[in-house]
């Protein structure tokens, strides 16, 4: 049985998706962009965006109940592939220790031209 995941403290999903979903104890995030799910608004410059992004993912995993912590993979999608250390510096303030599987691409563009978009897979 699945579990569709909700919550306001992460941006609402743009088109017929789920923010998250919970199958048999494991939870799968749609893709999180750093907008801010108070106002709207996205903040200038990587850190800013990176830093708004995991906080929205954050809030996301704990809305289903799990955590930064129970992450077992990551996909992130950058728009600059020169922005990869940059982005790789805010990401460790968010995954301290046990850091799960990654992978990271880049892309041409992202919804609402962000600068990254992040996924997650996490046990609960």
């Amino acid at each position: 049985m699945k579990n569709i995941i909700s919550t306001d403290k992460a941006p609402a999903a743009i088109g017929p998706y789920s923010q998250a979903i919970e199958v048999n104890g494991m939870v799968y995030t749609s893709g999180v962009i750093p907008v801010n799910p108070a106002t709207g608004e996205i903040p200038e410059g990587t850190v800013a965006q990176a830093n708004q992004a995991l906080t929205n993912l954050k809030n996301l995993l704990e809305a289903a109940g799990t955590s930064l912590n129970n992450v077992i993979k990551t996909t992130v999608f950058i728009k600059e592939m020169n922005e990869f250390g940059t982005i790789n510096e805010v990401y460790k303030e968010y995954f301290t220790s046990e850091f799960p599987a990654r992978s990271c691409v880049e892309v041409a563009r992202l919804p609402k031209d962000v600068l990254l978009e992040i996924e997650a897979i996490a046990t609960k």
